[in-house]
Formats: C-alpha cells, sequence, structure tokens
C-alpha cells in the first residue's frame, strides 16, 4: 500500500511559550514531530507491513530544523520524504497556504498513492483545517478523526471508523482519500537505534514553493498573540442557611459575573 504522510514540526508540550508580537520566542525551544502526526506515520507503516508491499513518502512543510521531524518519521520506517522548506510559507503559512504547498509537493512528485494520513490537528495552532483543505485541493475524499483504519485487499476502498460527537461514526470511503489521524488510532514506535541509522542515508527531496510551482500565499494574518489571562482564585459563598447561600450566590451571578 502506498501511503503518503503529512507531518508537521512543532513545540515540544513541555516547553515554555513565550509571546512576543505575533509570534513566539522560538530561541531555547525544543522542537518534535506534531504528537497526532505520530500516529499518521505509525498506521501508514502497519499498513505496509501488514500488505507486504508499498512505499510510505513523508511530506513536511517548514524551515531548515523541519529535517528532523522527517528524520524522526525515517528512522520509525518510512522510506522516503519531501522537504517543502521555503521561508516566505515555513514561518507565515496559515492552513490553506500549507494545505496548497503540500498538495503541489504530493502532486509534483508523481507517485502514485492509496491513502494520505495526516494527525487530526497540530497542537500549535490547533486549526485543524489542512486534512479537509489539502483533499478538497487533491480532489478526493477526506475522513477526519480516524480511531480504526481497515482496507480493502485489492485497495479499492477503507472502512473507517471515526470519532464523532457522542459516539462513533463507521463510513466506507473509496481510495485514495485522506486520513487524519486521532490518538486511540494506534500505539506509534519509537525509532530504533538501526532505524536513526537507516534513517541518515534514506533520500529527502527539498523543494522550494517556486519548485512546486506555488504561488497563493496564506489567507489569514495573525497581528497580535497573547497569553490567556490568569486565573483568579475562585470565590466561596459563607453561611449555614442553604436557601439564603443559594440566593447569594444567584446575585453574584447575575450581578458581579454577570453570566445569569
Amino acid at each position: 500500500m502506498n501511503t503518503v504522510v503529512c507531518i508537521k514540526q512543532v513545540p515540544d508540550t513541555e516547553t515554555l511559550i513565550k509571546i512576543q508580537g505575533a509570534g513566539i520566542v522560538q530561541d531555547g525551544i525544543k522542537w518534535v514531530m506534531n504528537p497526532y502526526d505520530e500516529f499518521a506515520v505509525e498506521e501508514a507503516l502497519r499498513k505496509k507491513e501488514e500488505m507486504k508491499a508499498g512505499e510510505v513518502t513523508v511530506v513536511s512543510l517548514g524551515p531548515d530544523r523541519a529535517v528532523e521531524a522527517i528524520r524522526t518519521a525515517l528512522a520509525m520506517g518510512a522510506d522516503t520524504a519531501v522537504h517543502v522548506s521555503d521561508a516566505a510559507y515555513a514561518e507565515k503559512a496559515d492552513p490553506y497556504a500549507a494545505a496548497a504547498a503540500i498538495a503541489a509537493a504530493i502532486k509534483a512528485s508523481g507517485k502514485p498513492y492509496d491513502a494520505i494520513f495526516l494527525g487530526k490537528q497540530a497542537i500549535d495552532d490547533d486549526s485543524a483545517q489542512v486534512p479537509a483543505m489539502l483533499a478538497e485541493m487533491l480532489g478526493i475524499p477526506a475522513i477526519t478523526m480516524v480511531i480504526k483504519f481497515d482496507v480493502a485487499a485489492d485497495k479499492s476502498k477503507a472502512t473507517v471508523t471515526r470519532e464523532v460527537e457522542g459516539g462513533v461514526a463507521v463510513v466506507e470511503v473509496p481510495l485514495p482519500a485522506v486520513f487524519s489521524a486521532q490518538k486511540g488510532l494506534n500505539e506509534p514506535r519509537y525509532a530504533s537505534l538501526p532505524g536513526i541509522m537507516k534513517a541518515k542515508k534514506k533520500p529527502v527531496d527539498v523543494k522550494t514553493a517556486a519548485d512546486l510551482g506555488v504561488t497563493e500565499g496564506p489567507k489569514t494574518v495573525i497581528k497580535e498573540m497573547s497569553l490567556p489571562p490568569a486565573r483568579q482564585a475562585g470565590q466561596k459563598v459563607a453561611g449555614d442557611d442553604a436557601a439564603a447561600k443559594a440566593k447569594e450566590l444567584a446575585r453574584i451571578l447575575h450581578e458581579d459575573v454577570k453570566i445569569v
């Protein structure tokens, strides 16, 4: 089974983020592969192993440092990679621009694919928009929030279980299609030492936006960022009379907090 896995490099979840203007201070940040993308890589590898055939290609949009995340995916077992490295897109790409660059890279590779996997969202911007946009640009279906993935022996279709509010839905979709991975789909493997050594020799094709013919920039611009306000201490309603306490609570919610 031939698959494409789209990954993003993001700040580690344990990194202390500092805001500066319309972005974050990048000095001292530890960068990692987006955690949800790990599920996507793992699922692609498992399907290749189950079907005993195929190739896993990683595609990533990001600055030069993004090659670290790409090498992690290659060390896990992916075969080849495409790195869209362009300053104009890597640092300021919104979901639309990212999807456009990734779609162009997939088309330019000329490789046939049965499925495209991504994480359900990136943990830095939390937009969760790229999977659907990518599918639209490629003219194929998209199934999001996938927690189980089964493919027919002839690779003509997939039966997918996805999370929906209050439960799950089972969907049958023709291939090729785009799938976004949710936690629970699998347990991502760790890169082994032999895998890490092999990853150093695996090919990474570096492309710029100009190479891919991508001209459209972002549709949105971040003007300012700020951290959420500090959480205030809670307020207790004292007294022994339950009715009086309830009345006072209602007054506080209505007059002070203004939510009722």
